[in-house]
């Protein structure tokens, strides 16, 4: 029996409407599809493509063992996940070994600060896997803003929102475009290093970009009831222009 082959498919920021023709194929036809979510969850991958995958198809649930419940830089957090990846890395590749192929659902593109470049890492040099690319997230985000990102000779920086506060400070200040990711506990952080940037006027917060419960707005008006956690932070550049 010959392997079969491992796809990190790229869902795109949220609206199924924005996946590629290869990705859609891939879901339609999926005999086994992965993905991650919390423990109690659904998961946001799997909410994206509800209706595309036969209903026949053999799902496996990755539930992260930890995701907030202690601090990133706890070792115990690296501890965990690096089982938990190795795991989920095994079990796939225990299917392809069968002759399976599996298709592992990714929020936006697959190599852009996203979970599956974990097992793609463990799996690279022991199966065959290959990589379906997507519009990512920031862009979905910006685009919900209704301004071009970037002008001219605009320089853009993509922040996380874990970095410390001085760090996040000086990239901000030295930038002309920004998107900051992975905000969640770190909102209040993210604003006072906008703020000391002098960003923070011109910063927006776009909530489920490219869905259907999507929220656009400035940070600087009343953006009640946005929760940070499935948010991402945009300044437009200013850039030159004819």
């Amino acid at each position: 029996m010959s392997a079969g082959k491992i796809f990190g498919v790229g869902l795109g920021p949220g609206d199924p409407d924005l996946m590629s023709v290869r990705a859609d194929r891939l879901l339609r036809n999926a005999r086994h599809v992965a993905f991650f979510r919390k423990p109690g969850r659904s998961g946001q991958a799997r909410k994206i493509v509800n209706g595309m995958i036969l209903g026949d198809a053999i799902e496996f649930p990755m539930e992260y063992p930890v995701t907030t419940e202690i601090p990133v830089t706890d070792p115990r957090y690296n501890e965990l996940l690096s089982v938990f990846y190795e795991d989920c890395a095994a079990h796939l590749k225990s299917l392809v070994e069968q002759g399976d192929d599996v298709v592992v659902l990714c929020e936006g593109d697959p190599f852009f600060y996203g979970s599956f470049m974990h097992l793609y890492n463990r799996l690279r040099d022991k199966a065959d896997v290959e990589v379906v690319p997507a519009i990512t997230g920031m862009s979905g985000a910006w685009t919900a803003t209704g301004d071009p990102i970037t002008w001219g000779d605009d320089v853009l920086t993509v922040l996380v929102g874990t970095l410390p506060e001085d760090t996040l400070t000086e990239r901000m200040a030295q930038t002309d475009a920004l998107v900051v990711m992975k905000i969640g506990r770190n909102f209040d952080k993210v604003k006072r290093a906008l703020k000391k940037a002098d960003l923070y006027d011109r910063a927006w917060i776009v909530e489920y970009a490219q869905m259907p419960n999507q929220r656009v707005c400035k940070l600087s008006e009343n953006c009640e009831g946005i929760t940070p956690y499935f948010s991402i932070i945009l300044v437009h550049g200013q850039g030159r222009r004819p």
